[in-house]
């Protein structure tokens, strides 16, 4: 896929959270929050970092795999998919509907274009990514591995299990992300389980480790990536520590864990859409 420009990859952000408030809006159910949130990373992976083909197939070989980890943000990796050429876009209108293909959380039993694991059971994800990573190594594949995770899905000890693992196989062609929007669905993660130092932690289990300051910034979120990559190929897989604002781009939903798991009501989804451009037509 073309890598798009700057302002490109701002008119989609836009769009993908258009389609997010009103898919959670029309079944009044899902994760808008750290869907917001994480836009531009998403954004920035599908339309400008990884070598990806939209005529999917399930092994992926020969290309860049993603993995989303916290499932339960699904509304904006089902966007970006649709966006980037995998389904119609007109398909994100069954979100969360009955016999839909798009679930909750992402499923494989439906065969979403995209989609190569379930997930949604917090913790597995990384396990699942350095997997394929082992299996590209063994195939003499050189592209690489991506997952995302949540910064509250760090308090499930299978992720640290993983974080040993990774290190010590010498898996150096992966490149994980937290999503450090500092919120879980319950509050504040320093009050509900504080996580300390993540950039201390990873090291000290043997990661490289960089960070997004501000992940909900398009040209740092690019140069922090392209970062990453320089660092795979010497042995130690690397981690990406993203910080964002949940619910970024919607101004009343800024910063707080109130909209993790809540759908915006008329008015709501009204005010919302006015606050982002519709760059390349609603669905």
């Amino acid at each position: 896929m073309e890598k798009q420009s700057i302002d490109q990859l701002k008119k989609t952000c836009s769009q993908v959270r258009r389609d997010v408030l009103r898919m959670v809006h029309a079944v009044n159910s899902g994760h808008p929050g750290a869907s917001l949130g994480c836009t531009e990373f998403f954004v920035a992976l599908y339309f400008n970092q990884m070598e990806h083909n939209p005529d999917f197939k399930m092994k992926g070989e020969g290309e860049d795999l993603f993995f989303l980890s916290n499932g339960h943000i699904s509304a904006v990796w089902y966007s970006v998919l649709a966006r980037s050429g995998y389904f119609n876009t007109e398909e994100l209108a069954t979100f969360r509907k009955i016999d839909s293909r798009l679930q909750g959380h992402p499923a494989t039993e439906e065969h979403l274009p995209g989609i190569r694991i379930a997930s949604g059971s917090l913790g597995q994800g990384m396990s699942v990514a350095i997997g394929a990573a082992q299996a590209k190594k063994l195939n003499n594949d050189d592209r690489t591995v991506y997952v995302l995770m949540g910064d509250g899905e760090q308090q499930e000890g299978q992720v640290w299990e993983a974080a040993l693992y990774a290190p010590h196989h010498k898996v150096d062609n992966l490149i994980a992300t937290i999503d450090v929007n500092r919120q879980q669905i319950d509050g504040p993660t320093a009050e509900i389980m504080d996580l300390g130092s993540l950039i201390d932690k990873y090291k000290a289990f043997g990661w490289e480790v960089v960070e997004t300051k501000n992940g909900n910034d398009l040209e740092e979120v690019i140069a922090t990536l392209e970062k990453a990559k320089s660092l795979l190929g010497n042995g130690k897989p690397v981690m990406n520590l993203l910080h964002t604002e949940m619910g970024f781009g919607v101004d009343f939903m800024t910063a707080t864990h109130k909209w993790h798991g809540v759908a915006p009501n008329d008015e709501q989804l009204e005010n919302a859409l006015g606050q982002l451009e519709e760059t390349l037509g609603d669905y």
